[in-house]
């Protein structure tokens, strides 16, 4: 008698298995998809002309990214390759994108183009899921906490110049082009190394110059208007108050009120940032610009809002 049981991938269903079959009835796709169809996307749905072949419904569109985003896979390009077939060999992912694609393929440049396009609109469906959490006795509005995180842009510090790098490069530049002038004059007197050309070498040069010039007064230029729209709002905020925010602050943090307060830091944002981070895995914006990045954040939290949702009901049920 054999020890273990039978191999057998060639049996036919009898009857074609549904997807969701194959998903734990707790399974995040499952609620994701539960508050996709209550949320209302009108806005979403609205936007699109109607003309040409049929698009995805917003309610998938919006649902892979967000489910995505909830379990580390930010890629559309990923996104795209899981809904037929499997991420990084669990099983479940890959029926859960499905379930989320509702049997659907869009490709990634499809995924890419929505999320793109629909960033503004994210804050208004942010605010629908606040309420429908209301709604599901999931969410308690109580003490407000802020905080703050870095998050890594999607540039190159390569490719990112600062206005001391340039300094130093422009410093090196304007060596270079005196070493090539002084060889220009004993051009004459001794042969010239193989392969230089004085002119256009010095061109070359003269022209990085240039534009690195045009970029140090632009960078000037951000860094003052910077500077003084800082200074407007540092002096309209003293106009208002006699004591300065941080001794203000500082006085709060020493009454046990206020240290009572402060701690509640460390169960209410603080966590928050750090699953984001370090379980979602979101350490670095896929889009540039500050009206994207902004974007992007706000689809990050509105997974993370999901999760938690997700978790907190499974833990009603339980309870119950």
């Amino acid at each position: 008698m054999s020890r273990f049981r039978p191999i057998d991938r060639k049996t036919a269903y009898l009857l074609p298995p549904s997807v969701e079959d194959w998903l734990p009835e707790d399974h995040l796709a499952r609620f994701i998809v539960e508050a996709m169809e209550k949320l209302d996307l009108n806005d979403l749905a609205r936007a699109y002309a109607g003309r040409g072949s049929a698009a995805y419904h917003p309610e998938v569109m919006l649902g892979l990214p967000v489910y995505g985003y909830a379990t580390g896979v930010f890629s559309s390009r990923k996104i795209e390759r899981a809904t037929p077939d499997q991420v990084g060999g669990r099983l479940y992912d890959s029926v859960a994108f499905r379930t989320l694609a509702a049997g659907f393929h869009p490709d990634h440049d499809t995924l890419a183009t929505f999320r793109r396009r629909f960033l503004d609109e994210l804050a208004g469906v942010f605010v629908q899921v606040l309420e429908l959490a209301r709604e599901m006795k999931l969410l308690k509005v109580g003490t407000v906490c802020l905080d703050g995180t870095k998050i890594h842009a999607n540039a190159s510090r390569h490719s990112a110049l600062s206005h001391g790098h340039l300094s130093k490069l422009e410093v090196q530049l304007k060596a270079e082009v005196q070493d090539l002038l002084e060889q220009a004059e004993k051009a004459d007197q001794s042969d010239l190394p193989d392969g230089l050309n004085l002119p256009e070498e010095l061109k070359r040069r003269q022209d990085r110059l240039a534009a690195m010039e045009q970029a140090k007064t632009k960078i000037e230029a951000r860094a003052r208007e910077r500077f003084e729209q800082k200074q407007a709002e540092y002096q309209k905020k003293l106009a208002k108050r006699k004591a300065r925010p941080m001794k203000k602050m500082a006085h709060k943090l020493k009454t046990q009120t206020g240290r009572k307060l402060y701690a509640l830091r460390k169960q209410t944002v603080e966590p928050v940032f750090g699953i984001i981070k370090s379980v979602m895995g979101f350490r670095q914006f896929l889009l540039r610009g500050l009206k994207k990045v902004t974007g992007e954040w706000a689809l990050a939290c509105l997974a993370w809002n999901l999760k938690r949702m997700a978790v907190l009901r499974q833990k009603s049920v339980q309870w119950a």
